[in-house]
């Protein structure tokens, strides 16, 4: 089971996270909504600093069309784009296109049933699914970072059918991790506010967290 920090504001955030344990690192990009947003700048530099280091970056980008997303990755430079608003199939196409070297991770907010239709069309056109508690349908998008959890039997249901791996994101913490690989059994874990204080990352918090994973029973990790 891999873990993915979110919201790495830094090159020492980045490192903090890595000595932890993270096997991935969520680089955030302009957002409507939500915390953790870094210049485009900040996210080459800690995707450059880190590329030796065996991780993964993830650039989480708002756009929903592959020509500005193929612009936006060569100015960033990350192993993995995560996609956190819906792309329509054509657009996924011209991605895979441009960039056959490059992961692509679909978001799927869980806002109820009807997201397991979502999931299971976006599927086979991804490298995996992350899924995530925002709300993209309000007048200002939550398309991550909100801090609650979501309704996880949908996320098992998405997890049971979709052919590909699965993240499990969304008010995770070092009290309901545990909880969550139970209800899901995802393949990989993404965190944002459940290892922050004060909106800095903190050291004794993903200790706690990444103890708790290991704790759980029926988990694996890498």
């Amino acid at each position: 089971m891999k873990i993915k920090i979110c919201c790495i504001a830094s090159v020492a955030e980045a490192r903090l996270a890595i000595d932890a344990g993270a096997a991935a690192l969520g680089l955030v990009s302009a957002m409507p909504s939500g915390p953790g947003v870094i210049d485009e700048a900040t996210i080459a530099e800690v995707a450059a600093a880190v590329a030796d280091a065996g991780v993964e970056t993830f650039l989480l980008t708002a756009h929903t069309d592959a020509v500005a997303i193929v612009a936006q990755h060569r100015r960033c430079r990350t192993t993995t784009l995560q996609l956190v608003d819906m792309l329509a199939p054509r657009e996924l196409r011209d991605l895979r296109r441009a960039l056959p070297r490059v992961k692509l991770v679909q978001v799927i907010h869980v806002t109820g049933p009807a997201s397991l239709d979502e999931a299971l069309a976006a599927a086979p056109l991804v490298d995996a699914l992350l899924l995530d508690s925002g709300n993209p349908l309000l007048a200002v998008k939550q398309l991550g970072g909100t801090g609650r959890t979501h309704d996880w039997a949908v996320s098992r249901a998405i997890r049971e059918q979709a052919d590909v791996p699965l993240w499990l994101a969304g008010g995770l913490h070092p009290g309901n991790v545990g909880q969550a690989i139970a209800a899901v059994q995802p393949q990989g874990l993404d965190l944002c506010s459940g290892v922050r204080s004060e909106g800095a990352l903190d050291a004794a918090k993903l200790r706690a967290f990444f103890a708790a994973v290991k704790t759980t029973p029926g988990r694996t990790m890498p």
